[in-house]
């Protein structure tokens, strides 16, 4: 653990870097959207909810064919509790997106969150394929076809990154659900207990700072 501590403590320094460079970019092509993209999932990872908000609002005044393709600004509806705009928006992804088992999840968890779980549940659409198996444990799991120890059983079996996003996606439901010391435990785990490159991982960050776990 000492070493995802460390890794969490130059975590901050990086993503300043990172934003500063699309900032950069961003003034530099002012009439980008995908830099106003980039720049706002830069935000995003620091939890600067608003200004990503107002970043991929941006890219799409600019470009408006983008909007399907949105899915980090329903992320970022999601933790400014906006949720029917992110389900709206997960809808829009799924469009194009052809049942994408994430973007599926995410308007589950929106509709949860206004709507009550029970509703969720008789919303939850079809999902397409998905490569990763540990991917469509959590489809079955919300769905209400396996239990959370036969999903947390398949995650185990693919490595880091399948621990991991068992673990978040659990910690989710949890949430939506009103078990809020489940959805500590397996969000908290999900953040601290794996490091790897990818924009969920982040997320898993960003939630435990904004819930103040």
């Amino acid at each position: 653990m000492t070493a995802l501590f460390l890794s969490a403590t130059l975590l901050l320094p990086l993503l300043q870097q990172e934003l500063t460079h699309y900032d950069r970019l961003v003034k530099a092509n002012p009439q980008n959207p995908n830099a106003y993209v980039r720049r706002g999932m830069a935000h995003f990872k620091l939890g600067h909810i608003t200004a990503a908000i107002q970043d991929f609002d941006q890219a799409e005044r600019l470009n408006p064919q983008l909007t399907p393709y949105l899915w980090q600004r329903g992320l970022a509806y999601y933790y400014c509790d906006r949720y029917e705009d992110g389900a709206a928006q997960f809808e829009l992804d799924l469009a194009v997106n052809g049942h994408d088992i994430e973007e599926t999840l995410w308007r589950f968890l929106c509709l949860a969150q206004s709507r009550g779980i029970a509703e969720a549940q008789t919303l939850l659409l079809p999902a397409g394929r998905d490569p990763r198996p540990f991917m469509a444990a959590v489809y079955a799991f919300y769905a209400g076809q396996i239990s959370a120890t036969e999903l947390l059983q398949q995650g185990a079996t693919e490595g880091d990154r399948g621990e991991f996003y068992t673990q978040l996606y659990l910690g989710l439901y949890y949430e939506v659900s009103q078990q809020p010391d489940l959805a500590q435990k397996h969000l908290c785990r999900a953040a601290d207990g794996y490091s790897i490159n990818d924009y969920m991982w982040h997320l898993a960050q960003v939630h435990k700072e904004l819930r103040g776990w």
